[in-house]
């Protein structure tokens, strides 16, 4: 374990979106860690919920947060927002449970915003920009017969390609080449997680989220062939912070996933075996490739999925951010686990009264 990344910056620490998943479980890790951290929101009026989802979680009093308002789309804010900070963890980027209406609806303000926050950031003086990436970026638009790398890229000229994991590709090019050129001196690291699981702090639901929300509701009653990596959230915050100020982590892409990518069939018996009675309505059942290849004919959300995914086997390797920089994430199902528990603790399962939960597994 690298010994001084738990060390407090004087200055503050900036985490763009404070309201999101990831970027919550961030700034909750790095008050924990003692660091005073600046965080941006669309508006103002998130922030009474954001302090307290911390404070449930916590961590109380919470003098050492400050907020600034400020978005992807707009160079309003940027420059307030970074100025004196030692570091920023640029974690805000879009995501739509929906198909967007036009891929730009996502590429725009993901490379343009990852753009803002870089050149506020060098003008800023920050020694360092965590930037968090995606598989995305990483392993769509081909096939790999072994498990995709941090020297991987998704190919942005496949004409199937969906939109999010284009505007992730393009966002992360976009920073590499600023850092190579108008930036130079700003040092980069890049997170490029799986898809995000684990504890909830507070109701808003990130795509992955709502997946495990509709299995436990019973709303799937069969699930397509598709695959991906799971990874717990606190892991992911974990590991930002030591991409932070690990030496090695500069310009460098870590992968994190916790282990083999599951199938959905798989992630939906790891809920029922952890969770047992609560997970009682999630189906096991799987679609054949020829309905869901139907469906999609009426359904934009069934096209993102009837693509040349459907019935691919894939995986990645976090080799490198384990040896590099000592991390160690939660076993999958454990955060499949963790994500169903927040919900049903929160009162977010609907379908009638909460079912009890069982302990989960060792």
């Amino acid at each position: 374990m690298f010994e001084d990344r738990m060390a407090v910056t004087a200055a503050p620490v900036l985490v763009t979106g404070g309201s999101g998943f990831l970027a919550r479980h961030c700034i909750l890790a790095l008050l924990q860690a003692g660091h005073r951290v600046r965080t941006t929101l669309r508006s103002p009026a998130r922030e009474a919920g954001l302090r307290a989802a911390l404070a449930a979680a916590g961590c109380d009093p919470l003098d050492r947060l400050a907020v600034v308002q400020a978005d992807l789309l707009a160079d309003t804010g940027w420059g307030p927002a970074a100025s004196g900070c030692s570091h920023v963890l640029h974690v805000a980027s879009p995501l739509s449970a929906a198909a967007p209406r036009h891929e730009d609806e996502l590429i725009r303000p993901a490379r343009e915003g990852t753009l803002r926050v870089l050149r506020a950031a060098h003008a800023a003086g920050v020694g360092r920009v965590v930037l968090t990436s995606s598989f995305a970026a990483i392993g769509y638009g081909r096939t790999l017969e072994r498990p995709f790398t941090e020297s991987d890229w998704t190919d942005t000229g496949d004409a199937d390609l969906a939109a999010y994991p284009k505007s992730k590709t393009l966002a992360e090019r976009a920073a590499w080449d600023y850092v190579a050129g108008e930036g130079r001196g700003l040092e980069l690291a890049v997170i490029n997680p799986v898809g995000i699981f684990g504890p909830l702090l507070g109701p808003d639901l990130s795509a992955s989220i709502l997946l495990v929300k509709s299995m436990l509701e019973g709303r799937l009653p069969a699930v397509p062939r598709l695959m991906f990596g799971v990874v717990d959230v606190r892991d992911v915050a974990d590991l930002h912070l030591r991409a932070m100020t690990h030496p090695a982590a500069a310009n460098e892409r870590f992968i994190a996933t916790a282990g083999d990518f599951m199938t959905m069939q798989e992630i939906a018996l790891a809920l029922r075996e952890r969770l047992g009675p609560a997970a009682a309505r999630v189906s096991t059942r799987v679609l054949p490739d020829w309905l869901v290849r139907l469906v999609a004919v009426f359904s934009a959300a069934a096209r993102q999925a009837a693509t040349p995914e459907l019935g691919r086997r894939k995986t990645a390797s976090s080799t490198k951010a384990q040896a590099m920089l000592g991390w160690e994430p939660r076993p999958a199902a454990a955060a499949l686990a963790a994500t169903g528990e927040s919900l049903i603790r929160l009162g977010l399962v609907g379908g009638g009264r909460r079912a009890a939960l069982s302990p989960p597994q060792p």
